[in-house]
């Protein structure tokens, strides 16, 4: 298996589509999140979504810690397949991650061609959180709080000891991450998240407008932290509407189709 494979996964492979859309998972997340979203976009979007080491079929690898190094080793994995414009969006610490890849895509000349970041104050924004520090049953506890994974897994002992080490990584590299000052990005970005996010303010997402020197928005969704779990759709028009932008339309098409209904 190449390092492509390795990190990347494409559920719905969309080999003629003219764009590429990175997906990241939340701390504690996999790649088959984004199944749904590969299936409402191909074959016009080509989704590639993000396998982090300790889940999963890579539940044997150590989980990464820093999220500079994830950010290293998943472009060096990713620039077979950044041969068209490519979009990246993020959730929770996968935003993070992917300005960070953004930063690292501009430095090698392949810019993408907007940042969605969700559910995740701007990188400057640091906060003193210790919540990787806390004993497995506080991380369990957190993890039940945010509402984003089924509860009857969480109270499946098997299950929480496979998957603690990986979630315990991820936040520590969330809460760990330090913002390293770089001019600002050239291509636009979108912030998304939910209104009742106990995790992240209005004012703090709005904050990454001080990261682009194009075009930002704010879309406040009704929800929580995980707001995306009922808002998907709606996101994936957003995502679609900028995907189509990148090219003229076809002749006689003047409207949006609404995104299929992930399921």
């Amino acid at each position: 298996m190449t390092d492509t494979e390795l990190w990347v996964r494409r559920f719905h492979p969309a080999d003629d589509a003219a764009t590429r859309l990175l997906c990241l998972p939340h701390a504690g997340g996999s790649a088959s999140y984004f199944l749904p979203a590969a299936k409402a976009l191909a074959p016009e979007v080509d989704v590639l979504a993000v396998q982090y080491p300790g889940r999963q079929d890579r539940l044997r690898e150590p989980g990464l810690t820093s999220v500079h190094e994830i950010a290293d080793q998943l472009v060096a994995a990713l620039l077979p397949l950044v041969d068209r414009p490519i979009a990246v969006f993020g959730h929770s610490l996968g935003a993070t991650i992917g300005f960070e890849v953004a930063l690292r895509l501009r430095r090698a000349g392949l810019a993408p061609s907007a940042l969605f970041v969700s559910g995740r104050r701007a990188p400057h924004r640091r906060k003193m959180e210790r919540i990787h520090l806390r004993d497995d049953a506080g991380l369990i506890a957190e993890v039940r709080a945010l509402a984003g994974t089924d509860d009857t897994l969480l109270d499946d002992e098997d299950v929480v000891r496979m998957v603690l080490p990986a979630i315990r990584a991820d936040y520590t590299a969330a809460e760990t991450y330090e913002y390293r000052p770089e001019p600002r990005l050239d291509c636009p970005i979108v912030a998304l998240i939910g209104d009742r996010d106990p995790r992240v303010t209005v004012e703090e997402a709005q904050a990454w407008q001080e990261h682009t020197g194009a075009e930002f928005e704010l879309a406040v969704h009704p929800g929580g932290h995980f707001y995306l779990n009922d808002h998907m759709p709606a996101v994936l028009r957003r995502i679609r509407a900028h995907t189509r932008s990148l090219r003229p339309a076809p002749r006689g098409d003047t409207t949006l189709a609404p995104a299929a209904q992930p399921g």
